[in-house]
């Protein structure tokens, strides 16, 4: 398989195997105007598989969205065919608008308009708190 290299975009590495789809869905790849390549189980040294995806243009991306998804993945900003930029993500302390409170006398099921915002109370477990209704709900058990 021949993937082409990006002269201007991202390369987001190192995503657990299976997640490169829900990042790929949650940054709403899909109605973007470029290339996006989503690669899944390539071979990896670290881990036996790993998922890539390759972004072929330099758009607003939200990282905290990415690393709510897999905190372990690394974003490689690229331009003029050459990484500029490597950052590692960590699970964000707050996440805004990235999932919404699935308890239904949640104030935001009521009112439309407000921010859906979650803090993270135990990094560990990776467990999120609804800032309003202090629901607290593991990651993967969260609605996009």
């Amino acid at each position: 398989m021949n993937i082409d290299t990006i002269e201007n975009g991202y390369v987001i590495d190192h995503i657990t195997s299976g997640n490169a789809i829900k990042i790929y869905r949650l940054l709403d790849l899909e109605n973007i105007e470029c290339q996006v390549a989503l690669i899944t189980n390539v071979k990896s040294k670290k881990t036996k598989t790993k998922d890539l995806l390759k972004i072929g243009k330099l758009i607003d991306i939200d990282l905290d969205k990415i690393a709510f998804i897999d905190p372990d993945v690394t974003v490689n900003v690229v331009k003029n065919n050459k990484i500029i930029k490597k950052q590692k993500l960590q699970l964000p302390e707050k996440l805004i608008n990235v999932c919404k409170c699935n308890n239904p006398r949640c104030i935001t099921s009521i009112e439309r308009n407000l921010d859906q915002v979650f803090n993270l109370t135990d990094k560990d477990k990776k467990i999120y708190r609804c800032h309003y209704c202090e629901t607290t709900l593991e990651k993967d058990k969260f609605l996009y």
